[in-house]
């Protein structure tokens, strides 16, 4: 069991001291990560090799499957995580050992769409209580401009009894990890930091750059740190946007989307964007932020928010395409079986948060369908406790009437379009919608596919 244990405050009017670089590369000094998912866990191991490195959690179940030597979200190989020499603790006291502390836990939104910053307040709080004298403490949750130092430095201040710019000093460096990519890497993208002070930007630019081989970004302020991270998504999500809007007019117009997106691909400076659903940690939430601050700033957003509208809605847009193919194929929808292959909000990772496929399973409950979800690596006990319902095993996916393929996982990629026959009712009648366009649209229609795509 991991407890907390109070914890002493050094006191004094004076100017705290602040480490200096050498004070950790020399390890006379300690590295705290708090919050160890696909975020934190990368960064602490990354930051295991040149430093000394406590790796914290408030989860007892995730400390121990780590010591273990076991990531659930397949970020960080066994093998690399044994070796790493990090330290696990789920006991906050162990935090005041740490002078550089990185806090990197998730900032989700309501069901009303607004930012949730319940888990990053109550990490800031957790730190704060925790929180030695000349500390320096690093934020790299998406947040709106102005979170770390209004609400983060004043929970810190409150927490600890220690003034803010004296006692201790902010760093941003927000996080840019991209879940189940392998070569887009924390050591091989740019780390954009920001501090409170030049001599706080010079140690956290110097801790970073000894694990991020792209280099470092110095942004002039924690502010503009802040600023950009949340336009990085928010771009993303509106380029999903235009192209899932031009497969809504491309469908009306009975034209193959990606056949345009390939033609006009051709030219150098087309961008190669694909419409698709948007969920996840980051794109389907990041616009919520800046656009919650623009609006308490007295601006109603009006390109963004139209924007998510329609990523929102593409689940419910799939669900009513199913459904039409359905009629018009002879299969009475109060009566068909469908199957949606994918429910992880991306392809080969486990992570659930944000999915837009239990939008889909129930849009097409309520026309009466009976519809499965598989999937190869998401957790069964996670789903049902998110989503409220269970997956069902591959086996299970049989005498279909129609396929939904929302997630491109490598299990489901590998299949043969014989394969996929052989999973329906009526093969000579087999429904495949492939949101994320696998399959080649002659050789699945050759095949006898009634076959449609995004």
């Amino acid at each position: 069991m991991c407890k907390a244990d109070s914890n002493s405050r050094e006191e004094g009017a004076s100017p705290a001291f602040f480490p200096l670089l050498e004070d950790f590369t020399e390890k006379r000094e300690k590295i705290a990560v708090v919050g160890l998912g696909y975020v934190g866990l990368p960064l602490a191991v990354a930051l295991a090799g040149p430093f000394s490195v406590l790796g914290f959690d408030i989860s007892e179940g995730r400390i121990a499957e780590l010591r273990a030597g076991r990531d659930a979200t397949g970020e960080v190989a066994s093998a690399a995580l044994t070796r790493s020499g990090l330290e696990f603790s789920c006991n906050p006291a162990d935090l005041a050992a740490a002078r550089f502390i990185v806090v990197a836990v998730p900032t989700p939104i309501d069901a009303h769409r607004n930012p949730d910053l319940e888990p990053l307040r109550k990490a800031t709080a957790l730190v704060g209580g925790n929180l030695r004298r000349g500390t320096l403490i690093s934020f790299e949750s998406t947040v709106y401009p102005g979170t770390s130092e209004d609400i983060c430095a004043v929970i810190l201040a409150r927490e600890s009894g220690l003034k803010y710019g004296r006692d201790f000093a902010l760093v941003y460096s927000p996080e840019r990890i991209n879940p189940g990519d392998k070569t887009h890497t924390l050591e091989n993208i740019v780390k954009v930091v920001s501090a409170s002070t030049p001599e706080a930007l010079e140690v956290a630019a110097g801790i970073y750059g000894r694990v991020v081989k792209a280099g470092i970004h110095r942004a002039p302020s924690i502010r503009v740190a802040e600023s950009a991270k949340v336009i990085e998504n928010t771009q993303r999500d509106l380029n999903i946007a235009l192209m899932n809007e031009l497969s809504l007019i491309f469908d009306r117009l009975g034209i193959d989307t990606l056949d345009v997106l390939e033609a006009a691909g051709s030219k150098w400076n087309f961008l190669p964007f694909r419409p698709g659903l948007v969920g996840g940690h980051c794109i389907g939430v990041d616009p919520y932020y800046l656009t919650f601050k623009a609006e308490e700033a007295g601006y109603h957003p009006q390109v963004i928010l139209a924007g998510r509208r329609i990523n929102d809605n593409m689940g419910k847009y799939i669900a009513e395409k199913t459904v039409k193919l359905l009629i018009s194929g002879g299969r009475l929808a109060d009566r068909a079986r469908v199957g949606i292959f994918g429910l992880t909000f991306k392809e080969n990772v486990p992570d659930l948060r944000n999915s837009r496929v239990p939008g889909i399973k129930a849009e097409l409950e309520e026309y009466g369908l009976s519809v499965l979800v598989h999937d190869p690596l998401a957790d069964a006990e996670e789903a049902a406790r998110e989503y409220g319902f269970a997956l069902s095993p591959l086996a299970d996916m049989r005498n279909l009437d129609a396929a939904i393929f929302a997630v491109a996982h490598s299990a489901y990629t590998a299949l043969s379009l014989e394969d996929l026959a052989a999973r329906y009712a009526a093969p000579d009648r087999a429904i495949l919608l492939d949101v994320k366009g696998v399959w080649k649209r002659d050789e699945a229609e050759g095949a006898g596919f009634v076959y449609w795509r995004l």
